[in-house]
């Protein structure tokens, strides 16, 4: 352990794994990953049944009916990949998917004030959706061909000479004469923003997302979304075995000693230097981390709670036409809240549930002081739940300067059920790190790339 490394990084998390596999794998990088747990994923960690039953039950026994706790592997975190997209290109580049195996996910659905509907996400489907009405449906069918045939290099691909880069969300909307509830399932669940910030900014982002959804879909069926078999406890894993092949050293504390990691060093001018543990020292050029190692800091801040709620179902959630797997979006309008809500449900053909058992997530950002009940509207969704396991958890961002203090801290797991977030962070602190872009465009994200 004690010598200098390129970088440390601490924390098994997918963010943190992800970064350090890159790191060693494309960066070339020499790399020290460390952990205070001994097992892989930290707070996006998958649990077999008794694991989950001893984490928030205690010493309480599953039922001898859900069958053997082997047969489960259940995300705490559970987030869905989309399968076109940035985090499948990475995954071939680093080389990863040579050790899993995805499933496609089978519906991506999203609420309106009235009922659950499949996301329209090609001319025909909007034709058929029950989310608006006949002129609308014509309206959105012609927008869609639009943004299949949109090209940003391409002037003609843009509309009555509006440039993509400056026309807001707002306007390109109005512009096709969509109302404002399709405007809002086309922002949440397929161009998949958070908030309705994006109205007001450049819609090339916007149109860009669209298109990406509705090309996983045209590759890969009923959904944009894939799914590894197993749960998401191999990405982490993935990751990190790349490093390891680059001469990335691990060390996960097997013993479970609070202080595994002792401390984190800095230079006279605050910058990191290096990580004590145990007595030893390993010095570094950069730090890695997620914000548990960071808890009674300055560099990092609190920013609210993320209420999750794991199901254990005995049959596919009602009005999805017997999916074994979906996502699902209720967006703040249609609940009265200021953040959407989201339901992910895998199942037993994904290897992580017995036979006829399927693992429902509801998840959402806490507005109240009693945020069980803020997510009833999902859980109604759900159908006859045979049990559930309710938390929340503190959402943390780093406020410090990588520049200053040679750490990149990432942010706690949000309520989303979808990878872009993490995507979007892992690319631009690679960006930070090693001072320029991780080049994707080489690299294909269809099917036979993933079957390959």
């Amino acid at each position: 352990m004690e010598e200098e490394y390129d970088i440390i990084a601490l924390g098994t998390g997918l963010k943190e794994c992800m970064l350090s596999g890159l790191m060693s794998s494309v960066g070339d990088k020499k790399v020290l990953h460390m952990d205070r747990n001994s097992y892989y994923g930290g707070e996006c960690a998958s649990l077999n049944l008794e694991q989950l039953y001893k984490k928030f039950r205690g010493d309480e026994e599953p039922p001898a009916s859900f069958g053997r706790s082997r047969d489960y592997c259940v995300d705490l975190c559970p987030k869905f990949i989309m399968a076109c997209g940035n985090l499948v290109r990475i995954l071939l580049l680093a080389k990863v998917t040579a050790y899993l195996e995805f499933q496609s996910v089978t519906g991506s659905y999203v609420t309106n004030s009235k009922a659950l509907h499949k996301v329209p996400a090609t001319p025909k489907e909007a034709l058929a959706s029950g989310l608006m009405g006949m002129f609308q449906k014509r309206r959105y069918k012609s927008f869609i061909q639009w943004v299949n045939d949109f090209e940003v290099e391409k002037a003609k691909s843009h509309y009555s000479g509006f440039d993509m880069k400056k026309t807001t969300s707002k306007q390109c909307f109005e512009y096709w004469k969509l109302e404002e509830g399709t405007q809002t399932f086309t922002g949440h669940a397929l161009a998949l923003f958070l908030n309705d910030d994006y109205l007001n900014e450049p819609a090339i982002n916007m149109v860009e997302r669209v298109k990406l959804y509705a090309y996983s879909v045209s590759r890969y069926g009923n959904s944009p979304y894939i799914y590894p078999k197993w749960g998401l406890g191999g990405l982490p894993e993935g990751f990190s075995r790349r490093c390891a092949v680059y001469g990335g050293v691990y060390m996960l504390n097997v013993e479970d000693k609070s202080d595994f990691i002792e401390e984190i060093l800095y230079d006279d001018d605050g910058y990191v230097r290096g990580v004590r543990s145990e007595g030893k020292t390993a010095d570094c050029k950069q730090l890695i981390a997620d914000p548990s190692y960071f808890i009674g800091t300055d560099k990092i801040e609190r920013r609210g709670e993320v209420a999750r709620c794991i199901c254990i179902l005995s049959a596919p959630v009602p009005n999805t036409n017997n999916s074994d797997s979906v996502q699902i979006i209720l967006p703040s309008s249609a609940t009265g809240r200021k953040n959407d809500i989201y339901v992910s449900m895998v199942s037993h053909v994904h290897n992580v549930a017995a036979k006829g058992k399927y693992i429902a997530v509801v998840s959402t950002t806490v507005e109240t002081s009693s945020p069980e009940r803020e997510i009833e509207s999902a859980l109604k969704l759900l159908g006859n739940i045979d049990e559930k396991f309710f938390w929340t958890s503190d959402f943390y961002v780093s406020v410090n300067d990588p520049a200053k203090d040679g750490c990149f801290i990432t942010s706690s797991y949000d309520a989303t059920t979808h990878f872009q977030t993490c995507t979007e962070e892992v690319l631009e602190y690679y960006e930070r790190i090693t001072g320029k872009k991780l080049d994707l465009e080489a690299v294909s994200a269809d099917p036979e790339d993933l079957e390959n």
